[in-house]
């Protein structure tokens, strides 16, 4: 009797696999440019959670696919496509070109800043926003479902009520949304976690000049958090997500403890980028990392663990910040940066297009829309902010974000609405 009962068992459980696999459906089609019908190489296509790269024509082929396919690519807008029965799909994405401005934790909440913000949005070549939802100093700007943002008091201060409702306003706009989350300068899980804050090389924990603690990268169960906030962000609408602060502290003011080197630092940032994508990769949201800007001049990572040659390969966008007045000892033939915008940013990307081989559109820099702190103390008016623009431009990489911690921002350098191509 056994032996009949099991063997009903395991005929029913290849009836089941034989059905299974006669009804899955193998999709193949090509991903392709809307303007020029060119191949998109590299579009990343999202079934099930489960990504797929198209080859450098822009196909792919997809076995067990269901009725929608999420994709995206650098340089254009993602969307959703619903797959056809049979034949081949032909999926097409829209080019589009970002031009953020930032808008802080504070700055968010605040109706005259965001409101100032959106107005010269409208007004100008400007179509994108970059929107702290974990800021410098660790707090979650929405209500976060996540129950340690509140048990370590990350959610004292909301600045952001209604997330979802923000993004569908921005959206309605044409903006494009990126969500900046600030990795592992987190005073408040370091304060209520000392287990995981960095320490220095005589064991007190580390602060920063701001006087705030550090998490340990290398504390791998300290990630999910930062990873949950990312994902509760792409739930919400965002179109990407930026992780800044992902790296160690620099350390200039004191002696870091940093057990293993090189080595073990650059293997934690990237693991943590590994396992931030695999988090996101149901929600077809683009990836991006921030860096500083020596990072594309240094071979090493620059005793904070980033280097482009871990990062790059693991992003959608890599964002150097190359704020002229942040690079005091100047590059190679320019020792004075704010006297030489262009040259800043253009020889900075080229330095990063040089060692990575990689396309334009898979870099978009931070630029300098704030007062400089570090040589002569000028204000970056219309002509610094247009200069740097036209490096980027002349370059071609996938826009550009203008940072200024006070979120006011003036139309100078900017161009008309008028005179932008496609938003």
């Amino acid at each position: 009797m056994m032996r009949i009962a099991c063997g009903i068992v395991a005929s029913v459980a290849a009836l089941s696999m034989l059905c299974a696999a006669s009804s899955a459906r193998e999709l193949s089609g090509r991903v392709v440019d809307a303007q020029t019908g060119a191949g998109i190489a590299g579009a990343i296509i999202t079934v099930d959670g489960r990504p797929t790269t198209a080859d450098a024509a822009g196909r792919f082929r997809i076995v067990g696919a269901r009725d929608t396919l999420r994709v995206r690519a650098p340089g254009y807008r993602r969307r959703d496509f619903a797959a056809a029965d049979d034949g081949e799909a032909e999926i097409r994405l829209t080019p589009f070109t970002p031009k953020a401005l930032y808008l802080s934790f504070y700055g968010v909440g605040s109706s005259a800043l965001r409101g100032a913000a959106l107005k010269l949005i409208r007004q100008t070549e400007l179509n994108a926003v970059v929107i702290d939802i974990k800021g410098d100093r660790g707090l979650v700007a929405y209500r976060s479902a996540i129950p340690l943002a509140a048990e370590i008091g990350a959610q004292r201060t909301i600045t952001i009520p209604d997330l979802p409702g923000l993004l569908r306003d921005l959206h309605n706009q044409g903006i494009y949304t990126i969500a900046r989350i600030v990795v592992f300068k987190d005073d408040p899980y370091a304060a209520a976690r000392p287990d995981f804050a960095v320490r220095q090389s005589g064991g007190e924990i580390f602060r920063d000049r701001e006087g705030l603690r550090w998490i340990d990268p290398m504390r791998r169960e300290a990630w999910d958090y930062d990873i949950a906030i990312a994902v509760e962000a792409a739930r919400a609408g965002f179109d990407e997500i930026q992780f800044d602060y992902l790296r160690f502290p620099d350390g200039r003011r004191a002696h870091i403890a940093m057990p293993g080197g090189q080595e073990a630092r650059t293997h934690a940032i990237a693991g943590f980028v590994d396992a931030a994508r695999e988090r996101l990769a149901p929600y077809n949201v683009f990836l991006a990392v921030d860096v500083f800007g020596y990072i594309c001049w240094n071979v090493d990572d620059t005793h904070i663990g980033q280097r482009l040659e871990d990062l790059v390969p693991r992003v959608d966008y890599l964002s150097p910040m190359l704020y002229p007045s942040g690079f005091q000892f100047g590059i190679p033939g320019y020792p004075n940066p704010v006297t030489h915008v262009y040259q800043i940013v253009r020889r900075s990307l080229d330095r990063i297009s040089a060692r990575m081989h990689v396309s334009p559109r898979r870099i978009r820099p931070w630029l300098q829309a704030f007062k400089d702190y570090a040589f002569d103390r000028r204000v970056f008016d219309a002509d610094e902010i247009r200069t740097q623009i036209r490096a980027a431009a002349d370059f071609g990489s996938d826009g550009w974000m203008l940072w200024n911690p006070r979120n006011i921002y003036t139309d100078q350098g900017l161009a008309a609405e008028a005179e932008t191509a496609c938003r």
